[in-house]
């Protein structure tokens, strides 16, 4: 199996019809590389766009070939594929790599003003305290993590800006979607779990604070004249607005 599952081989993972062997090679990917958790929780989520999509494109594609083309192979050596696996092969053969990655990321051709706060959230409802109480409290790693977001969106970002009462900063990464760096910075409070403040590039101008939930966890949301921001965790909502609050007034310093 690749390092980088395929999102059959995914698909197979959650039908359980891989091996012991196959299924613990994807559950080490998914510990290694948080993108590819994403990809199977989006594979697993029934009501996401791509579902709807691939629904459409099932019944354009040449399922009856495949079918043809199935039934030539001996019986000993055809895989046990269900439905959803049949499906998603028949739509790969009608749409392209880069149509078939846009309708699996959700990141739609209007993108949609708050379809970056749902990816986040779709990302961040995986987050357990374990997921981040393993990590040291390195303010030098800190400061390099932070670099890799100043260099992709044109920050400026010090851990003193970025401290929040009580929850500790544990990581700063930068995510990708569809070619758009998203900053998380990720923190631990003890008694709300893990929480973070995401950050991307954005024109729309100048926004005060709004909220919203999102997957049982509170949001806070703003903009500035070049980016987008958003607080996202188990905290109380008027806790996460004080905080957020905070942050923008020292981030704007």
């Amino acid at each position: 199996m690749n390092v980088n599952p395929t999102d059959e081989q995914l698909v197979a993972y959650l039908d359980n019809q891989l091996d012991t062997e196959q299924r613990e090679r994807i559950d080490a990917a998914v510990a290694e590389d948080p993108m590819i958790g994403l990809r199977l929780q989006w594979l697993n989520r029934s009501s996401l766009p791509f579902k709807t999509a691939y629904d459409e494109l099932g019944r354009q594609a040449p399922v009856d070939r495949l079918q043809a083309m199935l039934d030539t192979l001996p019986p000993a050596t055809r895989p046990a594929l269900n439905r959803r696996w049949f499906l998603a092969a028949a739509a790969g053969l009608v749409v392209s790599g880069v149509l078939a990655d846009r309708l699996f990321l959700g990141w739609q051709a209007s993108q949609e003003e708050d379809n970056w706060r749902q990816l986040v959230a779709d990302y961040m409802v995986l987050y357990i305290p374990q997921t981040l109480d393993h990590l040291p409290n390195d303010v030098a790693a800190q400061r390099t993590q932070l670099r890799t977001i100043e260099t992709s969106l044109d920050l400026s970002l010090a851990p003193a800006q970025l401290a929040l009462p009580r929850a500790e900063l544990k990581r700063a990464q930068i995510l990708e979607y569809d070619g758009i760096p998203i900053a998380q910075i990720t923190y631990l409070d003890p008694v709300h779990g893990p929480l973070a403040l995401c950050i991307t590039r954005s024109d729309s101008g100048s926004r005060h604070f709004a909220r919203e939930r999102r997957h049982g966890m509170n949001i806070v949301y703003w903009a500035d004249m070049h980016h987008a921001w958003m607080l996202i965790g188990r905290n109380a909502m008027p806790d996460l607005e004080v905080m957020a609050k905070s942050l923008r007034s020292r981030l704007n310093t």
